[in-house]
């Protein structure tokens, strides 16, 4: 009999096999948790022992106590995760074979939600960490909508390799090129050879190489909701290096430009132990995100309630979020690896290997994102050719608020936008 301390209960999740044919061709996929991991769960949070907390410390030290105590009552009392999987299982989800060179094959999952209209316009969404495929839902039935005034999009939302339902890379050096190859590859296999792209977060940093590499011949145009780039120097862009230096001044006289430069400089500041930890030792912190989920909820839960713009999370929504991650193929911690091999564990950034490219860029701008450099700068990353700021919104644009990103794309490529029929028969419209 099996060490249930050594077993991967996370791969009997992915309700499907590889076929022995052919383990590139595509299967639906089924979430299906086993009984046996949900009653593992169980004992786990009745074993919980949570830490003491410091009068008055609220926020300032982090997730607060009251609200993980709540959270782990409900999880292991009224959360019912049959009903969220159900739900889970409402899109349509696959998976299939993915060959990277140099890791072998990955089975990648995915939803793929086709528009009836048959001009459809191919979109990837690539959602980041603390992430996953969930925050494309709410767009889906907008962005695939039959409307006479709007485009609308065949959508495509993986989950990153060792995120989710994916399977994770088995060694060290899976980075910008080998996700770039895993999206691009996908498509093609989806049989959209030239497509449009958008994402935040890791989705926005990932799409820089994917654009690099892809942009032009499969990638012809893209929007992030995360409009930012590598800061300008004195040899690159001089003009932006001068702005920078003179940053603190400049920005006295414009109230918006003060608040965007000392909320950029206090996320810098305060708001990166998270990442400092996961791109030097994410094995580290991995075991105590695999091991408990307590541990794994208060993690991610801070990101949640604090790179969002007042989002009324339910308790529900917050336990869907931190189950998917408790439940994924490849366990809680290899998320977390990204960090790591996008930045040779803080050797050097995640632009590496990246440039400016002349594919059309869209640029979202949302009050609540941490980090909010001046708008020039992003001539630094592509040719942008669309900008929309809103007043609302943070970090999960497409979970927050789901309308006014869905809007912004359906400008972007609609009639009259700058995208435009950027995919050769494939405008949007019947």
């Amino acid at each position: 009999m099996s060490d249930p301390t050594d077993s991967d209960p996370i791969e009997s999740a992915a309700a499907v096999s590889p076929d022995p044919a052919d383990p590139h061709a595509e299967r639906p996929f089924t979430l299906s948790v086993p009984e046996v991991d949900l009653s593992l769960l169980r004992k786990r949070l009745d074993l919980v022992r949570l830490p003491d907390e410091l009068l008055g410390a609220e926020r300032h030290y982090g997730a607060p106590l009251a609200d993980v105590r709540r959270l782990v009552a409900h999880w292991r009392g009224a959360f019912d995760w049959r009903a969220a999987e159900a739900r889970i299982n409402a899109l349509p989800m696959f998976v299939r074979g993915v060959e990277v060179d140099g890791f072998g094959t990955l089975e990648v999952h995915y939803v793929h939600w086709r528009s009836a209209v048959a001009g459809a316009i191919p979109l990837l969404f690539v959602h980041g960490w603390p992430g996953h495929f969930l925050e494309v839902r709410k767009m889906l039935p907008l962005l695939t909508a039959s409307e006479p005034d709007h485009p609308s999009f065949h959508v495509v939302a993986l989950s990153l390799p060792g995120f989710g339902f994916s399977e994770a890379p088995k060694k060290p050096g899976f980075a910008g090129p080998q996700y770039a190859e895993v999206f691009n590859k996908l498509m093609l296999a989806l049989g959209y050879d030239k497509y449009v792209y958008q994402g935040g977060d890791w989705g926005h940093i990932l799409g820089t190489h994917a654009v690099d590499i892809y942009g032009h011949k499969h990638i012809k145009a893209w929007l992030t909701n995360l409009p930012v780039y590598r800061d300008p120097t004195l040899f690159t862009y001089p003009i932006y290096y001068l702005q920078k230096l003179l940053l603190p001044i400049t920005t006295r006289f414009n109230d918006k430009a003060r608040k965007d430069y000392e909320d950029t400089k206090n996320f810098y500041q305060k708001g990166r132990g998270y990442f400092i930890e996961q791109a030097t030792d994410p094995q580290t912190i991995g075991y105590s995100l695999a091991d408990s989920p307590v541990g794994l909820l208060a993690w991610i839960y801070e990101k949640l309630v604090s790179w969002t713009d007042n989002y009324p999370w339910t308790d529900d929504e917050v336990l869907e979020w931190i189950s998917v991650y408790w439940f994924s193929r490849a366990g809680p911690a290899a998320a977390s690896r990204i960090y790591h091999e996008m930045t040779g564990g803080q050797s050097y950034d995640w632009w590496k290997g990246s440039k400016r490219t002349t594919v059309p860029l869209g640029a979202a701008y949302f009050p609540a994102e941490g980090t909010r450099p001046p708008k020039q700068w992003l001539n630094m990353l592509g040719k942008v050719v669309f900008r929309s700021e809103h007043d609302r919104g943070g970090h999960f644009a497409a979970f927050e608020q789901p309308q006014l990103l869905a809007g912004d794309l359906r400008k972007m490529f609609g009639k009259g936008g700058p995208a435009y029929g950027a995919v050769p028969g494939k405008d949007g419209y019947n």
